[in-house]
């Protein structure tokens, strides 16, 4: 039997539920759909046990310019009444950093990489084994290649290799302060190995 039929003649909704077969909530619930227009009736929003105190985690993260912790913050939030979880409470304290820094972001200058200018290289691991990569920074042509060790011979070795699938040789060469090519470093700024530098210049590029 339909449940609305069921309700209409039982007036009651564990009468209609004998009658339709189901249970009192589910009758419940479809009458309440009914009267809402054939619709689900709308939720009210829930709050949150932190609701009270976000205010005062979002004036303290902006004072500290997103660097306070939640565990400094939390003494203040239980004298201010709030009584939830350690968790909960990091939780929030992260989301007023995260809105904070959306608020006050630097912002980025994407870089400008002219054809054949620059070559990016880099290692890595996969599986035990040492992957050496090579990009070019315009084209994003990719060169890789896997060895047994990261040394500066196999690292120049590669890099020849490289020149030669590229067929040309880029202006400068990037590499990530790579410690088989830097020989020190002179006011934050690495020097090159005399090896390096020596290859560089047969080959015609810069280091960098």
């Amino acid at each position: 039997m339909d449940i609305i039929a069921a309700y209409r003649e039982a007036g009651t909704f564990r009468g209609a539920a004998q009658i339709a077969g189901t249970t009192h909530k589910t009758v419940k619930r479809v009458i309440a759909r009914h009267e809402a227009g054939g619709t689900a009736p709308g939720r009210a929003p829930r709050g949150r046990n932190y609701d009270g105190v976000a205010a005062l985690v979002a004036e303290r993260v902006g004072k500290t310019a997103g660097r306070i912790s939640a565990k400094r913050l939390l003494p203040a939030a239980r004298a201010a009444g709030y009584a939830g979880s350690d968790r909960n409470f990091r939780r929030l304290v992260a989301e007023a950093k995260q809105a904070w820094r959306c608020e006050h972001h630097r912002g980025r200058r994407p870089a400008v990489w002219p054809p054949g200018e620059h070559l990016v290289i880099d290692w890595g691991s996969e599986g035990g084994l040492h992957v050496f990569c090579a990009v070019l920074a315009w084209c994003r042509f990719r060169f890789v290649r896997f060895a047994a060790d990261e040394g500066a011979v196999t690292t120049l070795a590669m890099l020849a290799e490289c020149f030669e699938v590229l067929g040309g040789v880029p202006g400068k060469v990037l590499a990530d302060r790579m410690g088989c090519l830097k020989g020190g470093v002179v006011a934050n700024r690495v020097v090159p190995t005399a090896e390096y530098v020596r290859f560089a210049s047969y080959h015609g590029f810069r280091p960098d």
